[in-house]
């Protein structure tokens, strides 16, 4: 060999290394280089090389290509049918957005070619192997696509690579191996096995029955007797129709107690009663009594068995005690139309208790006359206003509407011939009694939407107070025809419902008012400037429930800036507290086990009774009294 021939074949080596090692391989083994699909392994290995993307179309073909001893080789059939492989499966795989490459990656991968090329001269001998193993492929490749180029419709695929050739085979085998699974078609065979398929029906089987006789069964249910013979029908009972409670006749209602049989007794009862004389006015010329001796007289007050009484059957809705100063009577009204009156002097007690039924549903207010004290008038929500005469021992009407239902009233002259009568639907009557009949003089309307408690200025008897939903109204009866049902003042210091109001005893000026948002309020006003303010503002726990009556707070008739009112404190008690907000006086004791929530206070003497919603009254009074 030649010098200059030398130095030809050393250049050559210099440019191509990898060629020694494709010869030594050709030499060992020619099929190593094949393109057959056995050379997925020799990719993987090589990819951490070429991972780098890079266009074959712009890349240094001789750097890749082997020499022509090794290719000649390789027959022109495996790369025939390698470039028609690759042609087909491209055309069916290939989305047509894949098809065309941007131009700023074609310059990316123009620009990694170089250091791809300067990585691959560094590999070890070992790793130059595969590298020429892929470079046969890649060549084949790129000797399809230059062939390729002459056939139209092929010049899409030029700029992927063999990453992205090799990713396409890979969909395609998949899409072809899940296709040839047919899954779609399985789950529509398992879904017609589960449709065809239903819970077998459970067919409760009869029982079998011999010589034509069924189950047996009980002879109560088939209602005969044990030798067979059937038994008489039962009368069905009448069918209950829970009405409301039918009114009482119209008209005047003898006085028959329902609790004593006695007549003798009962006589001597109405004899005692018709017996009352007006009491004195020792207490309006005394005037107040300081809050020393008021205590002091509230602390002699006691209660014992002896001056607990039952009563009524039923939660107790009024009391009022008689003013005599000689006996200690007590009248209550009940929730189902009692009104019961009892002498505490009498002894043994139960002979001292007498119970009436003038009404036929509760009765929410009473009242003895201020003209006559043998006479008592209740109201009840029945639509009925009836007065109790002892002497004539009869209940006769005053006044009846059965349109409508009362609430409370009070006596507007101290006669007690005209009245104010308050009704649930917010109307109010002036009832005049010395006019023939049971109506009313003048029906009026207010913009209260209830009205539950009516009472009169001591004072000036011309004015009263009513307690509603949320306000308290003040009118003059005497501008009722005129002005309508425009109050003169409004009280609006309460956000609740209010259970009562009340004018101080003595002068007036002060109204106490009892409300669900557990508040005593104790407002002073002038009817004359029309000028008020609130005096004490307490909170008062006042929510009894609906199994209790509710607590309407009083003024003490003996003392004018003193309350009284029911507790729901443990254990039960009933207080007294001073226009102030302080409070006076607590009574209590091993007697007092229930709520009262209707109190009353004896006008001139220290006697307290209190009612609760077991139609119960308790005494307290002065060792004096007793």
């Amino acid at each position: 060999m030649s010098r200059s021939g030398a130095a030809a074949e050393k250049a050559d080596s210099r440019q191509r290394p990898q060629m020694k090692v494709n010869e030594y391989k050709e030499n060992q083994n020619i099929a190593y280089v094949s393109l057959r699909p056995v050379q997925t392994t020799v990719l993987i290995k090589t990819a951490k090389v070429y991972l780098a993307p890079f266009s074959l179309s712009n890349y240094q073909l001789d750097q890749l290509m082997c020499p022509k001893s090794l290719l000649e080789k390789n027959s022109n059939n495996e790369v025939a049918c390698k470039k028609t492989k690759i042609k087909k499966t491209c055309r069916r795989i290939i989305p047509p957005k894949m098809k065309t490459t941007s131009s700023k990656s074609e310059s990316t991968l123009q620009n990694s070619a170089s250091a791809v090329h300067t990585e691959s001269n560094k590999l070890q001998p070992k790793r130059t192997a595969d590298v020429m193993n892929l470079s046969v492929d890649v060549e084949s490749s790129q000797d399809g696509d230059s062939d390729e180029d002459i056939t139209p419709g092929l010049d899409d695929f030029s700029g992927l690579s063999p990453y992205e050739r090799k990713r396409l085979k890979n969909i395609s085998e998949n899409a072809d191996f899940f296709a040839s699974l047919q899954l779609s078609e399985s789950a529509a065979r398992l879904r017609e096995i589960i449709e065809k398929r239903q819970p077998p029906k459970s067919k409760r089987k009869k029982p079998k029955r011999e010589n034509g006789v069924g189950c047996r069964r009980s002879m109560r249910l088939l209602k005969v007797d044990p030798s067979g013979v059937p038994l008489p029908a039962t009368p069905t009972p009448p069918t209950l129709v829970a009405d409301e409670t039918p009114l009482l006749p119209p008209g005047p209602l003898e006085m028959t107690s329902e609790n004593q049989e006695d007549n003798e007794r009962f006589k001597g009862f109405l004899h005692t009663w018709a017996g009352m004389k007006k009491p004195s006015s020792k207490n309006t010329e005394k005037g107040l009594s300081s809050i020393k001796s008021y205590r002091a007289n509230l602390n002699g007050m006691v209660i014992s068995e002896d001056t607990v009484y039952k009563v009524t059957t039923g939660p107790i809705f009024s009391m009022a005690l008689h003013p005599s100063e000689t006996r200690t009577l007590v009248a209550v009204g009940a929730k189902f139309g009692q009104v019961g009156l009892c002498d505490l002097t009498q002894q043994p007690k139960e002979d001292g208790v007498y119970v009436f039924h003038p009404h036929s549903q509760p009765v929410s207010c009473l009242y003895f006359s201020p003209a006559n004290p043998a006479h008592i008038l209740s109201l009840s929500y029945d639509g009925t206003l009836r007065c109790g005469d002892f002497s004539r021992a009869i209940f006769e009407e005053v006044y009846r509407n059965e349109r409508s239902s009362f609430s409370s009233f009070d006596f507007l002259s101290e006669d007690a011939s005209t009245l104010i009568v308050g009704h649930w639907d917010g109307n109010m009557s002036l009832v005049d009694r010395r006019t023939p009949g049971t109506s009313y003089e003048k029906l009026t309307s207010s913009s209260m939407g209830k009205i539950r408690t009516v009472h009169v200025h001591p004072v000036h008897r011309q004015y009263f107070i009513t307690a509603g939903l949320r306000d308290t109204h003040i009118y003059d009866a005497r501008q009722l025809k005129s002005r309508g049902s425009q109050p003169l003042i409004s009280l609006t210091e309460h956000t609740k419902s209010i259970a009562s109001a009340y004018f101080s005893p003595l002068t007036g000026n002060r109204v106490v008012t009892t409300c669900a948002d557990c508040n005593l309020s104790a407002t002073l006003f002038n009817l004359t400037s029309f000028k008020k303010y609130i005096v004490f503002l307490t909170r008062h726990n006042t929510f009894t429930g609906r199994w209790l009556t509710r607590f309407q707070a009083m003024w003490d008739p003996k003392q004018e800036d003193c309350v009284i009112v029911g507790s729901m404190a443990h254990p039960r008690r009933v207080e007294i507290f001073h226009e102030t907000g302080k409070r006076v006086h607590s009574f209590g004791g091993e007697c007092l086990v229930s709520v009262c929530s209707i109190n009353a206070m004896h006008p001139t003497r220290y006697i307290l009774a209190g009612g609760n919603s077991s139609g119960k009254i308790h005494v307290f009074m002065n060792e004096k009294s007793c």
